[in-house]
């Protein structure tokens, strides 16, 4: 018998910490070495002239997730888990979005029907509790938590997800009773529904105005309640899909009061302005860029980077919440044509989140190798209980890697991805570095493009402790 079922031979090995020349031998799935000149392998994959990365973790995708009547989300788990891996993702999180007036329990065995079998990628769900009543707070969700669901998010604005600020501090007291990590989306819901008011009033309805009804103000005065409750409550925080200067203000002001908060920023807030959604003289085109937050400016951008530089984000994450353009039921439907407000909010993103991040940040100057597998991978897994399994390479952890050529140059096109969206925001996105190909648990799923895993290789994955609140 081979002591290996597979190495990887000539690479350049990057973790979060360290760089060095290595072979990687992998055994049943698991890495068992690392060294020179291994050997006694039943295959091997050359590696030269490849940085060989942990597996990217996107931990925060939207995927088959119910978006509205007459909505249809873009991607099922086979179309979106085949994108992942197709852009060297080899775990993704989504959300198990709880409907008001429905179980908690039903609606995760719900989206655990959808995913079982049809994934290309490793999944670990997040909960979303948008019914925050006391038999939801005092049973069903201390006993997901102790399943292995330890994470789980809260809205503080849309009209099916708002919570108020009572229902956010008594999620806040359970998550910290059952050692789970609360994820926010903080934008003000009274202040966005009077803006919609006032613009709409004024005949503003083109897809332009969403960005000036939820303009930075509206991020950082709800970011700023958000971290107060925590405060009051005694939990960490994690701010997802922070997209201005002012927003990360108030996260900075926390972390540097050793408050335990922390954050997540996304490529549409490194890489596209509101001006996008003004489309080719403010008409409908508009809509591709309709996500919330929406983008900001070049200035928020530069400060968006200045924060990955110094540690201020935790995690680069997608947003991943993918529509079609040309669809009645994605952003062209039949209400959205009348107003902005019925434009489904969120872009496709899941396969070029870490072309665009190594790229711009790597191949760039501004981040070091360590530093984008940290964003986009090894953080992760630390920060939602999955490390050392997940995000390492190290005898023990999973064989999930990801090869990349640091040089190669690549132009994002819709006509490359793997995603159920119709279209890419990034169309024409010239990036240097690319992911060729994508190995989950030492096999390998995606590679030049072409997915070549079995579909079903993918498997759920149950979550200890969150690092920040063990």
């Amino acid at each position: 018998m081979p002591t290996f079922d597979l190495v990887i031979k000539g690479g350049e090995v990057i973790t979060a910490s360290d760089r060095s020349h290595a072979d990687v031998g992998i055994k049943d799935g698991v890495i068992t070495a690392l060294g020179a000149d291994l050997n006694d392998a039943a295959r091997t994959i050359d590696a030269t002239g490849l940085w060989v990365m942990p597996g990217g973790i996107d931990s925060h995708v939207h995927i088959a997730q119910y978006s509205g009547e007459g909505i249809v989300m873009a991607d099922d788990f086979e179309s979106a888990t085949a994108a992942a891996a197709s852009g060297g993702n080899t775990l993704v999180m989504p959300f198990a979005l709880q409907r008001r007036g429905t179980s908690l329990r039903q609606t995760v065995t719900d989206y655990h029907a959808l995913a079982t079998g049809n994934c290309h990628v490793d999944v670990s769900f997040h909960l979303i509790i948008s019914d925050a009543t006391p038999a939801i707070l005092g049973q069903e969700l201390p006993a997901l938590v102790k399943d292995g669901y330890t994470s789980f998010k809260v809205f503080m604005t849309y009209d099916d997800l708002v919570l108020d600020d009572r229902s956010l501090l008594e999620v806040m007291a359970v998550a910290k009773r059952e050692k789970a990590l609360v994820m926010i989306h903080a934008e003000g819901y009274d202040n966005i529904r009077y803006l919609i008011d006032q613009h709409e009033g004024a005949g503003k309805t083109q897809p332009y105005y969403h960005a000036t009804t939820r303009p930075d103000i509206v991020e950082r005065e709800a970011v700023h309640r958000a971290i107060s409750h925590a405060q009051l409550i005694g939990v960490p925080l994690m701010v997802v899909h922070v997209s201005s200067a002012a927003a990360m203000e108030q996260i900075e002001w926390a972390q540097q009061r050793g408050m335990k908060v922390l954050a997540e920023t996304c490529p549409q807030y490194l890489t596209l302005t509101a001006d996008d959604l003004k489309g080719l003289n403010m008409d409908i085109t508009g809509a591709k860029y309709v996500c919330s937050p929406p983008p900001r400016t070049t200035t928020d951008q530069a400060a968006i980077w200045g924060g990955l530089e110094r540690g201020v984000f935790t995690t680069f994450s997608s947003d991943h919440c993918p529509f079609r353009y040309e669809s009645s039921e994605g952003k062209l439907n039949p209400k959205a044509r009348t107003s902005f407000r019925w434009v489904p909010n969120g872009i496709p993103g899941i396969e070029t989140r870490l072309p665009i991040l190594f790229s711009e940040g790597v191949s760039k100057g501004r981040l070091t190798p360590q530093q984008f597998v940290a964003l986009s991978s090894t953080n992760h897994a630390k920060t939602y209980g999955l490390y050392p399994k997940k995000g390492a390479i190290a005898p023990g952890a999973d064989a999930d890697l990801a090869l990349w050529d640091p040089t190669r140059q690549e132009t994002i096109t819709q006509s490359k991805l793997h995603h159920g969206s119709d279209y890419t925001p990034w169309e024409g996105f010239d990036v240097t570095g690319w992911p060729v190909m994508t190995l989950v648990r030492g096999e390998v799923v995606a590679n030049d493009g072409k997915i070549v895993g079995a579909k079903g290789h993918g498997s759920h994955i149950g979550r200890g402790a969150p690092q920040a609140v063990a």
